[in-house]
């Protein structure tokens, strides 16, 4: 049982660690910094809009990471960051790798391991640095994390 009156700040937290069984862990909420083309954010920023109406919360999510991305001239997004096209491998949780092509809808084929980007872990990726790692949501709300650990540019 919690007691409160007359204790200090630090017996105050140091009981309702007990009482909770277990110390609490601070979660770093801060993701990484992100790079996008100018064309590939604008066509984004349109795509996420249009999907407003159909699905609010994926639209939230691609506006907010749209929001938080450094928007470079095409030219200039460094061969180290995942973009529309990147053919990419990353592992997840269980440590596996996967490699992926991140594209445009229309383009999505799970079977040749072309991922939307409009997909919760396409949008996360967009934009990642190589070596880098990001939690995302996935639909069922579980939370994951997924490290870049290779990408290869699209041949233009």
């Amino acid at each position: 049982m919690l007691e409160f009156q007359g204790a200090s700040s630090k017996q105050l937290t140091g009981q309702v660690l007990a009482y909770m069984g277990e110390p609490m862990q601070k979660k770093s909420t801060r993701k990484p910094r992100i790079t996008i083309s100018r064309s590939d954010h604008d066509r984004l920023l349109g795509l996420a809009n249009a999907l407003e109406d159909r699905d609010p919360i994926l639209a939230d999510t691609m506006i907010t990471e749209l929001e938080r991305a450094r928007v470079v001239e095409d030219k200039a997004v460094p061969e180290t960051v995942v973009r529309m096209g990147s053919t990419l491998t990353y592992t997840a949780d269980d440590g596996a790798p996967s490699t992926v092509t991140l594209v445009y809808p229309g383009e999505a084929d799970i079977a040749e391991g072309k991922v939307s980007v409009t997909t919760p872990v396409g949008t996360a990726l967009i934009g990642l640095p190589l070596g880098q790692s990001i939690d995302w949501t996935a639909r069922n709300g579980r939370t994951h994390r997924l490290t870049v650990t290779d990408i290869q540019q699209p041949k233009e």
